[in-house]
C-alpha cells in the first residue's frame, strides 16, 4: 500500500505498523459533511422513492410472502459481486432439492447461505439489535460449509489481511485495513455510532456504516457480503424499510468498479459526498426498480383472481397462488409442506395451474418434477 495515496484526514490516516508495512486506520464516524444542494437532492430523491416502495408493499395482498423472492434476488446479486455465477433459477432449483448432488463449495450453496444469513438476521433483530455480536453470527451463517469456511467463520480476524489484484502482497496491495488491535477499536467505535442518537438521516448513516465496515474489513473472507447484509438490517432496525424489498446489490453489481472506486476514494481522499451520492442514487434506482416489479406482480395477481373465483375451494386456490408468487419455481412437496395439505391435493392444484398455462413443468421427469410460473419469475428476474 502506498501511504502517499491516503492523504485526507477526513477519513483516516495511513500508519506504518510494527512489522514495517503500511495500513489504513479510519477515523470514527460520523465525518464532517458539507451538505451541498446536490447531496441534499440525492437524499430527498432516495427518501421519496423508498417511501413509495414502502407504501406499495403495504398495499400488496401478501407482502410477507413477496419478501422471499426479493431476498433471493438480493442474495444472487450480492454474491455475484464477489465472483459467484449462480443464477436465481439455480438457487430455486437448489432449494427444490434438485441440485443436492453438488459439492458444498458450489456457487449456489454460497448464495443459499446468503439467504439463510439474511433470514436469520431479520429474525434475530426481534431479540438482538445490529451489533458486533450479530455481525459475527451473520458471518458464521454465510460461510458455513462453503469456500472460505476454513477462515474462522463467525470470528473477527486475528491476522492482517489486504485487498489487491491476484498475486499482490501486503506491500503491493491497493488497500491494507487496520491491524488487529486498531481493528477492534474501530469496530467498537462503529457499533457505538450505530446506537448513538443523531440528527443524521438514516439513509446517510447506513451509507457511512457500510463504508466504515468495508474499511475496517474485520473478516478474512466475506466482508463485502456481510457489509451489504448490514445495510439491509440497519434499514429494517431503523424502520426505514419494514421489509427487505430493496435489491441494492443490483446497483452495486451493475456499477461494480465505481462501487469499489468510491469506497477507496473515501479512504484515500476523504470523498464522502461522492460516495454518499452514489449510495443514495443506488437506493433511488433500486426503490424505483422494486416499485416497477411489484406493480407488474400486482397486475399478474389481479388477473389470476379469475382462477380463484371459479375454483370450488377459492380459499385454498388463493393460498396456492400466493405461495406461487413467493416460490415461482416449486415442487409438489414444497407446496404440500408449505400449505399443510395432502400431496394429492397439491397435485390437483398444480395440474389446474398447468392446464391454465400458469405453471409449466421444467424437468420432463415423471417423478421429482419441478414447475415454474414463468410470468411471475420473469417479473422478478427481468427488467424489460
Amino acid at each position: 500500500m502506498k501511504p502517499g495515496d491516503f492523504h485526507s484526514i477526513k477519513a483516516g490516516q495511513a500508519i506504518r505498523t510494527q512489522n514495517g508495512y503500511w495500513a489504513f486506520i479510519p477515523v470514527p464516524l460520523p465525518p464532517d459533511l458539507g451538505w451541498t444542494s446536490t447531496l441534499i437532492s440525492a437524499l430527498s430523491d432516495a427518501e421519496r422513492e423508498l417511501a413509495r416502495l414502502t407504501t406499495l408493499a403495504g398495499n400488496f395482498p401478501f407482502p410477507r410472502l413477496l419478501v422471499q423472492p426479493f431476498i433471493r434476488r438480493e442474495a444472487v446479486l450480492s454474491s455475484r459481486i464477489e465472483g459467484t455465477r449462480a443464477s436465481l433459477t439455480d438457487l430455486y432449483n437448489y432449494e427444490s432439492a434438485q441440485l443436492s448432488f453438488l459439492g458444498p463449495d458450489n456457487d449456489v450453496r454460497e448464495v443459499h447461505n446468503y439467504v439463510l444469513a439474511l433470514d436469520y438476521g431479520l429474525e434475530r433483530l426481534k431479540t438482538l439489535p445490529v451489533s458486533l455480536r450479530l455481525i459475527r453470527e451473520l458471518h458464521a451463517k454465510l460461510l458455513e460449509g462453503v469456500r472460505g469456511g476454513q477462515l474462522t467463520p463467525g470470528k473477527f480476524r486475528r491476522t492482517q489481511n489486504w485487498i489487491g489484484p491476484a498475486g499482490s502482497t501486503i506491500e503491493t496491495a491497493t488497500y491494507v485495513p487496520p491491524p488487529v488491535d486498531e481493528m477492534l477499536d474501530a469496530l467498537g467505535a462503529m457499533e457505538k455510532f450505530i446506537h448513538t442518537a443523531t440528527d443524521l438521516p438514516a439513509l446517510v448513516r447506513a451509507g457511512m456504516v457500510h463504508y466504515q465496515f468495508e474499511a475496517i474489513h474485520p473478516f478474512l473472507d466475506g466482508n463485502g457480503r456481510v457489509g451489504r447484509l448490514l445495510v439491509m438490517l440497519l434499514l429494517r432496525e431503523w424502520d426505514v424499510l419494514p421489509q427487505p424489498l430493496l435489491n441494492l446489490s443490483a446497483y452495486f453489481e451493475r456499477y461494480r468498479q465505481e462501487y469499489y472506486d468510491h469506497l477507496l476514494a473515501v479512504s484515500q481522499s476523504g470523498k464522502w459526498e461522492e460516495w454518499l451520492r452514489f449510495f443514495l442514487r443506488g437506493i433511488t434506482t433500486q426503490a424505483q426498480d422494486g416499485i416497477f416489479r411489484m406493480t407488474r406482480l400486482q397486475s399478474i395477481r389481479t388477473r389470476y383472481e379469475e382462477l380463484v373465483r371459479v375454483d370450488r375451494n377459492p380459499q385454498r386456490m388463493t393460498a396456492v397462488i400466493d405461495f406461487m408468487f413467493s416460490r415461482p419455481i416449486l415442487t409438489l412437496r414444497q407446496l404440500e409442506s408449505a400449505l399443510d395439505i395432502p400431496y394429492m391435493a397439491a397435485k390437483r392444484y398444480v395440474d389446474k395451474l398447468v392446464e391454465a398455462g400458469v405453471l409449466q413443468e421444467t424437468t420432463g421427469y415423471a417423478r421429482n418434477r419441478v414447475f415454474m410460473a414463468y410470468e411471475i419469475f420473469q417479473a422478478l428476474e427481468n427488467s424489460e
